[in-house]
């Protein structure tokens, strides 16, 4: 089923593709906590980063890239595409590879990605399907609801490799995918309940604003994780003070000197940055009161958590 529409609007009445690894709890970008906030409702910043707007400028720059590679044809399609017995499950597909012969319909997904060059140890061979879990969950899931049995992601390296993965459609994990996706959608999205929280982050969207006068009494097993955070603390005291010893040995070994070398090789480097321009906010706040209240902010930081070693 198509729908045309704008998908950014109607992001809370569907899960996309761009969902479903966090909901599976595979995305390094979001967990399924903020996944869950977006669909119910709750305020939560919007998803943007610089690798993410570029991303998105670079579609159709790797699109053509992969038709020039392959020789195929595409065509790009804007519809919000529904499961047929889903209707919360939908797909924005990036591109459709058309079939030979005079119809030339769809025979295969192109789903379009940017990496940073670094993390290609995640990435497998070209033309297999090991691909990071996450971009792996997505081209199941659009599968799932378009029906199509393959799916091409192509995946561009900074701006020095170009690389095409190739994912066929497995019925046994897709039920398990959309079986999870189901149960998030029931469970947590349609009963407005929080999924379980996993990492420091959730917590603070969760609880972000505290109750001065609620105080809640520890139980032992708190006590005993709390004599534990402490005792890390202290070895990574001991673990800075050994590193600052190391840094300033190495320091006097250089002198004035910017740079250390061994056998022709750049050992470490001591330069001052570039110079760079700040605002003197307390002169202006001296000089132009009138101006530096104009431009105030009320800025709300996250609670802080602070856990003191208390003698038992």
């Amino acid at each position: 089923m198509l729908i045309n529409q704008d998908f950014s609007v109607d992001r809370s009445k569907y899960i996309g593709g761009s969902d479903i690894g966090a909901i599976l709890g595979l995305s390094p970008y979001r967990t399924r906590l903020e996944v869950w906030m977006e669909k119910t409702g709750k305020p939560i910043g919007l998803l943007d980063s610089l690798p993410l707007r570029f991303g998105s400028f670079a579609e159709e720059f790797v699109a053509s890239e992969y038709a020039r590679a392959t020789g195929f044809e595409l065509t790009q399609d804007q519809s919000t595409h529904i499961h047929p017995a889903h209707a919360f499950m939908s797909a924005h597909i990036d591109r459709f590879v058309l079939g030979d012969g005079t119809a030339k319909s769809p025979t295969r997904i192109l789903e379009c990605k940017t990496a940073n060059p670094f993390t290609k140890a995640k990435w497998g061979e070209p033309g297999t399907d090991q691909v990071p879990m996450s971009y792996l969950c997505q081209c199941i899931w659009y599968m799932a609801i378009t029906g199509i049995e393959k799916t091409d992601l192509a995946v561009l390296f900074g701006n020095s490799d170009f690389l095409v993965y190739e994912i066929n459609r497995d019925l046994e994990l897709e039920s398990l995918v959309l079986e999870k996706a189901k149960y998030f959608w029931q469970e947590y999205v349609l009963k407005d309940i929080a999924p379980p929280a996993q990492t420091e982050h959730d917590y603070q969207l969760l609880f972000d604003k505290g109750n001065q006068v609620q105080s809640k009494e520890a139980n032992i097993e708190i006590i005993k994780i709390t004599k534990r955070l402490h005792a890390l603390n202290k070895e990574i005291d001991s673990r800075e003070e050994e590193i600052s010893s190391i840094k300033k040995i190495v320091m006097g070994h250089m002198g004035e000197a910017e740079t250390l070398t061994y056998q022709g090789k750049i050992l470490a480097t001591w330069k001052a940055p570039k110079p760079s321009t700040r605002l003197d906010s307390k002169r202006l706040e001296l000089e132009q009161p009138s101006i530096y209240l104009q431009y105030q902010l009320a800025v709300q930081s996250n609670r802080r958590l602070a856990i003191k070693d208390i003698a038992l």
